[in-house]
């Protein structure tokens, strides 16, 4: 699925409600694994998330989140819910970033042990002095001015197989001829089904239909109500 960001208000919420249908149907025991992948996340209000990405994992179901910054998160779904979201996935990458993001994550890889060296020149000659002392292994600073293609973060890895370098600094070299090359090899997508115009036309005036039904269904339903009817007329008021 692919949202448009000129249609963003009116497309948000309908595909809202179809993730968050398809996460409640697919997050149950003794199904097929799966990937949910979601690029540009805050553009959606993906409510239940955090008990996706919680249980999921059991139910052999791969949570991949895309987002620009965690400031976008946290206008669109609020700060208890993004830290929530945030604290909860246990592999994490980050390119360049800045503010609470970066140092969120600096914090999170940790401290180490890092060889602070002095150098003092005087009358009576030179001394170095060497001293270690627990620095953040990468600092904020450098997750702000990372390079195209540079990442940090950290992974999670299972009882099974332990990793013992969980935290990563580490930058995606690519081949550019070589990708220029497989790019003209890709073979084509299948053919399906061949639907023109009409058929969408078609069905899109039979969706329209069907939600004007059953508004007027519930508004009839509603009207004949008494209680309901002296609800609205009192809310009118």
């Amino acid at each position: 699925m692919a949202n448009n960001p000129q249609k963003q208000e009116s497309f948000g919420p309908v595909l809202s409600l179809y993730m968050t249908r398809l996460c409640k149907i697919i997050n149950q025991q003794n199904k097929l694994k799966s990937s949910l992948v979601i690029d540009e996340f805050t553009t959606l209000t993906f409510l239940g998330l955090d008990t996706l990405v919680a249980t999921g994992r059991s139910n052999k179901i791969a949570t991949t989140l895309s987002i620009q910054d965690a400031g976008q998160l946290k206008l669109n779904y609020g700060r208890e819910h993004a830290e929530a979201v945030l604290n909860i996935c246990g592999n994490i990458m980050v390119g360049q970033a800045a503010g609470d993001i970066a140092k969120q994550v600096s914090e999170r890889l940790g401290k180490i042990l890092q060889v602070k060296e002095s150098l003092s020149i005087n009358d009576n000659g030179t001394s170095i002095s060497r001293s270690k002392q627990l620095e953040y292994a990468v600092p904020v600073s450098t997750i702000a001015t990372l390079s195209s293609g540079e990442f940090v973060g950290i992974v999670a890895d299972n009882p099974e197989q332990v990793i013992e370098l969980k935290t990563f600094h580490c930058k995606v070299q690519n081949d550019h001829k070589v990708l220029k090359q497989e790019k003209t090899s890709f073979a084509e997508l299948p053919l399906i089904r061949k639907v023109d115009i009409a058929e969408i036309n078609k069905v899109y005036q039979q969706l329209k239909s069907d939600i004007q039904k059953i508004v007027d269904d519930v508004f009839e339903r509603i009207m004949s109500d008494p209680l309901s009817e002296h609800l609205i007329i009192k809310n009118k008021k």
